[in-house]
């Protein structure tokens, strides 16, 4: 069986088995119209046939959803509802749209289990439901709207033709020029998307604390860390870690102060730096990178892998969290979602549990797992040892 895509380049039709050729067939007699129409009168295929129809049109539609969703979050509609239901003239008082727009938004997102109607009023629904105060989510539902402009012609991204990318532009370490990153001025340049992932990190960081026993250490480094959100949630739980968090220096300045403000002093170091081009700082027992190798090619991937791995004493541990390709049940998560997601911020690629695993063991560690969580649509979790 072909394992990648190598593999499967390599078959040719003088190859086909008997199965594939069966496959063929198949394929061939589902995509016939008459089949198609013949099938839809069977009982036993009339479901299959519906259930399939609406897997095609739902991907057709997905784009619409996500904007009546975006609408939904732009007018506060699941804050508005938080309390209670709500008729649409007492919504209409609240929001900034004309009736009928509101009316069309309403029962669009009624349609699709955002809310529902109880006795003539609008209240949360089951997918609205866990949107309320979820500032990661809310977060991350706006800021596809850059996602989408880069989306709007797929062949030209994939192509390599679309010659400016919003989401490019949104993240600042992408860019070969990074100069200015290295002074104090970057601190605004980087505050938005310094933003978004504290915002979102939540999420990850859940999952992290509740999967791993962080109190057998004495020293954390977290490379890429942001403006110290994991940190932030992390010290509430175990009181006795010390902190260091290395990233961009005009990131490394904001997540200083931040929390400085939170912890106190002397409890975090916050190091400014290019990971790729600099030396790691020294001393912690373990080190995390969480949502970070995603972003970056393989070569650089390994690289980091190997800094840190050389930066750590024997035993010294490394804490591999993000989103990753081959996610049980959730297949369309890394490749699709994720391999497209990156394709517009212009680096990085999804990659399997096996393929990390394996980078790691390259560079050295010896002993690497995976650990259990429980959510596994919001990250994957990597344990290697020194």
């Amino acid at each position: 069986m072909a394992n990648t895509l190598s593999d499967i380049a390599l078959a040719s039709k003088d190859t086909y088995s008997l199965w594939d050729k069966l496959f063929i067939w198949k394929d061939r007699l589902i995509a016939s119209r008459k089949f198609q129409r013949d099938a839809s009168h069977i009982p036993i295929f009339s479901s299959i046939s519906r259930k399939r129809a609406k897997g095609v049109f739902d991907l057709m539609a997905g784009f619409v959803y996500s904007q009546i969703l975006l609408g939904c979050v732009r007018i506060n509609l699941f804050e508005h509802l938080a309390n209670g239901p709500l008729t649409i003239d007492e919504l209409a008082t609240k929001v900034d749209l004309p009736f009928k727009g509101l009316e069309r938004l309403l029962l669009g997102a009624q349609s699709l289990d955002l809310i529902e109607t109880r006795q003539g009023r609008f209240a949360l629904g089951t997918l609205g439901a866990p949107l309320v105060g979820n500032q990661a989510l809310l977060s991350m539902i706006e800021h596809h709207s850059a996602l989408y402009q880069d989306l709007r012609d797929p062949i030209t991204l994939l192509r390599g033709d679309l010659k400016e990318k919003a989401l490019e532009s949104y993240w600042p370490y992408i860019t070969e020029h990074s100069e200015e990153l290295k002074s104090l001025s970057a601190v605004e340049k980087v505050a938005q998307y310094s933003e978004l992932m504290s915002a979102s990190l939540p999420l990850v960081a859940d999952e992290i604390i509740d999967a791993y026993d962080f109190n057998q250490h004495q020293c954390l480094l977290d490379i890429g860390g942001g403006q110290g959100t994991f940190i932030n949630l992390l010290s509430q739980q175990v009181k006795s870690l010390q902190f260091k968090l290395f990233d961009l220096p005009g990131v490394a300045t904001l997540a200083q102060e931040k929390l400085n403000q939170q912890l106190g002093h002397g409890r975090v170091e916050c190091i400014g730096g290019d990971f790729f081009n600099e030396p790691l700082p020294t001393g912690a027992d373990i080190v995390t990178l969480i949502r970070v190798i995603f972003d970056h090619d393989d070569t650089r991937v390994k690289q980091l892998l190997r800094s840190i791995y050389e930066s750590l004493d024997f035993g010294g541990r490394l804490l591999v969290a993000e989103p990753m390709a081959d996610t049980p049940e959730l297949p369309a998560m890394g490749q699709a979602y994720f391999g497209f997601y990156l394709l517009a911020m212009g680096r990085g690629r999804p990659r399997s549990l096996q393929e990390i695993s394996n980078f790691l063991h390259e560079v050295g560690f010896k002993k690497v797992k995976s650990v259990k969580n429980t959510m596994k649509i919001n990250a994957q979790i990597i344990l290697a040892e020194k």
